[in-house]
Protein backbone atom coordinates (compact mmCIF):
# COMPACT_ATOMS: atom_id res chain seq x y z
CA UNK A 1 0.00 0.00 0.00
CA UNK A 2 1.43 3.45 -0.56
CA UNK A 3 2.21 5.40 2.12
CA UNK A 4 1.42 9.22 2.54
CA UNK A 5 3.28 11.45 4.80
CA UNK A 6 0.69 13.98 6.64
CA UNK A 7 1.51 17.62 6.77
CA UNK A 8 -0.22 18.60 9.97
CA UNK A 9 -0.62 22.26 9.23
CA UNK A 10 -3.11 21.39 6.76
CA UNK A 11 -4.61 18.62 6.58
CA UNK A 12 -2.64 17.37 3.08
CA UNK A 13 -1.33 14.35 2.39
CA UNK A 14 2.02 14.31 0.73
CA UNK A 15 2.62 11.02 -1.39
CA UNK A 16 5.60 8.36 -1.43
CA UNK A 17 5.81 9.05 -4.98
CA UNK A 18 6.81 12.46 -4.44
CA UNK A 19 9.59 12.00 -1.84
CA UNK A 20 10.43 9.06 -3.70
CA UNK A 21 10.92 11.04 -6.97
CA UNK A 22 12.97 13.77 -5.36
CA UNK A 23 15.33 11.15 -3.84
CA UNK A 24 15.61 9.70 -7.10
CA UNK A 25 16.85 13.09 -8.48
CA UNK A 26 18.63 13.85 -5.62
CA UNK A 27 20.77 10.85 -5.26
CA UNK A 28 20.68 9.06 -8.54
CA UNK A 29 20.32 11.97 -10.99
CA UNK A 30 16.99 10.64 -12.65
CA UNK A 31 15.31 13.78 -13.23
CA UNK A 32 16.25 17.47 -13.75
CA UNK A 33 13.38 18.63 -12.00
CA UNK A 34 9.37 17.40 -10.88
CA UNK A 35 7.05 19.35 -10.42
CA UNK A 36 4.12 18.09 -7.90
CA UNK A 37 0.20 19.58 -7.78
CA UNK A 38 -2.31 19.04 -4.61
CA UNK A 39 -5.70 17.40 -5.85
CA UNK A 40 -8.44 19.52 -4.08
CA UNK A 41 -10.45 16.45 -4.00
CA UNK A 42 -7.98 13.73 -2.55
CA UNK A 43 -5.79 16.14 -0.54
CA UNK A 44 -2.75 14.49 -1.86
CA UNK A 45 0.39 16.10 -3.03
CA UNK A 46 1.25 14.04 -6.24
CA UNK A 47 4.00 14.08 -8.72
CA UNK A 48 2.20 15.88 -11.78
CA UNK A 49 5.62 15.77 -14.19
CA UNK A 50 9.28 14.95 -14.03
CA UNK A 51 11.79 16.05 -16.43
CA UNK A 52 14.62 13.99 -17.24
CA UNK A 53 18.14 14.58 -17.19
CA UNK A 54 18.46 16.32 -19.82
CA UNK A 55 15.63 18.88 -19.94
CA UNK A 56 16.38 22.65 -19.36
CA UNK A 57 15.33 25.36 -16.24
CA UNK A 58 13.78 26.83 -19.35
CA UNK A 59 11.50 23.16 -19.63
CA UNK A 60 10.54 23.29 -16.35
CA UNK A 61 9.31 26.99 -15.94
CA UNK A 62 6.80 26.73 -19.55
CA UNK A 63 5.36 23.45 -17.97
CA UNK A 64 4.34 25.50 -15.07
CA UNK A 65 0.76 26.88 -15.90
CA UNK A 66 -0.08 30.41 -16.10
CA UNK A 67 -3.47 30.27 -13.95
CA UNK A 68 -2.73 27.61 -10.91
CA UNK A 69 -0.08 27.34 -8.39
CA UNK A 70 2.37 24.40 -8.29
CA UNK A 71 5.48 23.33 -6.55
CA UNK A 72 8.58 22.26 -8.22
CA UNK A 73 11.92 21.12 -7.02
CA UNK A 74 14.95 21.71 -10.18
CA UNK A 75 18.62 20.42 -9.46
CA UNK A 76 21.18 23.03 -10.89
CA UNK A 77 24.46 21.78 -11.78
CA UNK A 78 27.15 24.57 -12.11
CA UNK A 79 30.78 25.59 -11.84
CA UNK A 80 32.11 27.79 -9.03
CA UNK A 81 34.51 30.15 -9.34
CA UNK A 82 37.30 27.70 -8.30
CA UNK A 83 36.53 25.53 -11.30
CA UNK A 84 34.17 22.91 -9.08
CA UNK A 85 30.88 21.44 -10.19
CA UNK A 86 28.41 21.85 -7.97
CA UNK A 87 24.67 21.24 -7.74
CA UNK A 88 21.88 22.90 -5.56
CA UNK A 89 18.45 21.72 -5.16
CA UNK A 90 15.70 24.76 -5.63
CA UNK A 91 12.47 24.83 -3.94
CA UNK A 92 10.05 26.80 -6.28
CA UNK A 93 6.51 27.56 -5.10
CA UNK A 94 4.51 28.98 -7.82
CA UNK A 95 1.51 31.25 -7.17
CA UNK A 96 0.56 33.18 -10.47
CA UNK A 97 -1.37 36.61 -10.45
CA UNK A 98 -3.92 34.70 -12.28
CA UNK A 99 -4.55 31.80 -10.00
CA UNK A 100 -7.70 31.29 -7.97
CA UNK A 101 -7.28 32.53 -4.22
CA UNK A 102 -8.40 29.65 -2.75
CA UNK A 103 -5.44 27.87 -4.86
CA UNK A 104 -3.20 30.58 -3.55
CA UNK A 105 -4.12 29.59 -0.16
CA UNK A 106 -4.17 26.20 -0.16
CA UNK A 107 -0.44 26.03 -1.59
CA UNK A 108 0.82 28.65 0.56
CA UNK A 109 -0.49 26.99 3.66
CA UNK A 110 0.72 23.53 2.34
CA UNK A 111 4.64 24.42 1.30
CA UNK A 112 6.34 23.93 4.52
CA UNK A 113 5.03 20.29 4.98
CA UNK A 114 6.27 19.26 1.64
CA UNK A 115 9.48 20.60 2.17
CA UNK A 116 9.86 18.97 5.08
CA UNK A 117 9.51 15.20 3.29
CA UNK A 118 12.05 16.36 0.46
CA UNK A 119 15.24 16.76 2.97
CA UNK A 120 18.20 18.13 1.51
CA UNK A 121 16.69 21.63 -0.76
CA UNK A 122 19.27 24.72 -0.56
CA UNK A 123 17.28 27.29 -1.55
CA UNK A 124 13.66 28.34 -1.97
CA UNK A 125 12.14 30.84 -4.94
CA UNK A 126 8.50 32.30 -4.32
CA UNK A 127 7.46 33.37 -7.79
CA UNK A 128 3.73 34.58 -8.86
CA UNK A 129 5.14 35.51 -13.07
CA UNK A 130 8.34 34.42 -14.52
CA UNK A 131 10.52 37.07 -14.31
CA UNK A 132 10.57 35.94 -10.22
CA UNK A 133 12.10 32.88 -11.01
CA UNK A 134 14.39 33.62 -14.11
CA UNK A 135 17.79 31.20 -14.44
CA UNK A 136 19.04 34.74 -13.62
CA UNK A 137 17.09 34.52 -9.89
CA UNK A 138 18.23 30.84 -9.82
CA UNK A 139 22.57 31.54 -10.78
CA UNK A 140 22.57 34.23 -8.08
CA UNK A 141 21.30 32.83 -5.04
CA UNK A 142 23.57 29.32 -6.10
CA UNK A 143 26.84 31.80 -6.04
Amino acid sequence: MAMAFKMATTGMLVTDECKNSFMDMKWKKDHRYIMFKIDDKSRLVNVEKVGGPGESYDDLAASLPTDDCRYAVFDFDFVTVDNCRKSKIFFIAWSPTASRIRAKMLYATSKDGLRRVLDGISYEVQATDPTEMGIDVIKDKAN
